[in-house]
């Protein structure tokens, strides 16, 4: 039987351990509380466009800006600047949100 536990089996309240591996040291996430409420900017990037100045002034309430990504597609999540993720725009309780449905490792930025 392996000592691993799966996410699902976490419950409500259950911190996960981490193995810091050579050095033997166990680690729970409530050894992080220090960070926790380090402020971060979180940003979800429908697409973007490039125009002009004189473009931009011309913009008025109803005009329409086409951005480089199509319908469906997914967008990018960034936290701090940084590229995380990708997800989808969801709808939730009448607000937009976004669900996460790929989580981007270092270095795995190709768009």
């Amino acid at each position: 039987m392996s000592d691993e536990l799966k996410l699902e089996e976490l419950g409500p309240g259950d911190l996960p351990v981490v193995d810091y591996g050579a050095e033997g040291v166990e680690k729970a996430a409530s050894d992080l509380a220090p960070v926790f409420d380090v402020p971060v900017s979180i940003s979800a990037v429908l697409g973007r466009a490039q125009m002009s100045v004189a473009q931009l002034l011309q913009l008025s309430s109803g005009s329409i800006l086409e951005l480089d990504r199509k319908v469906g597609e997914a967008i990018d999540i960034y936290v701090n600047n940084r590229l995380v993720a990708r997800g989808e725009v969801v709808i939730v309780d009448e607000r937009l949100g976004v669900t996460m449905t790929e989580i981007i490792k270092d270095g795995d930025t190709a768009a």
